[in-house]
């Protein structure tokens, strides 16, 4: 990652962004984008993932919960419960966290892209926007 693309990360996180960054030999190929050799990184604002990723002190992978027949990702606490609690070891509750996607910007070019908006601002990095639809609902 090249230093502009540091100081946008660092500037902006953390908070309701994805960035796109090109994956490097020390990204086990499992977690990569096979096609595009990326990975998706994010520095989330939630207080919980912060408490495990500092007890941690290494990288956790995520991934959105979307349900079989759902049209969104499933977000909230009880539900996730009901619906998985015999197949996982631990469900934490931590509130309602919304459905609105993050913002996702593409770091794998010299200039960002915007590639989806969603719950982030996505003026930092409007150099160069892709003709993806808005997911943000205020708009």
């Amino acid at each position: 990652m090249d230093n502009s693309a540091f100081r946008l990360i660092k500037n902006n996180t953390p908070g309701h962004y994805t960035f796109i960054l090109k994956a490097t030999k020390e990204v086990p190929r499992r977690l990569m984008n096979d096609k595009r050799k990326t990975i998706g990184l994010r520095v989330p604002s939630n207080p919980i993932a912060l408490a495990l990723l500092e007890e941690l002190n290494e990288p956790m992978m995520s991934t959105t919960l979307m349900l079989p027949g759902n049209d969104f990702a499933e977000s909230d606490p009880e539900e996730i419960s009901d619906h998985l609690g015999k197949q996982v070891e631990l469900v934490i509750h931590g509130g309602f966290l919304g459905q609105q996607p993050t913002t996702v910007i593409d770091l794998t070019e010299s200039s960002p892209e915007v590639v989806r908006e969603g719950a982030g601002d996505p003026t930092p990095f409007s150099l160069k926007t892709a003709a993806v639809p808005s997911t943000n609902s205020e708009k």
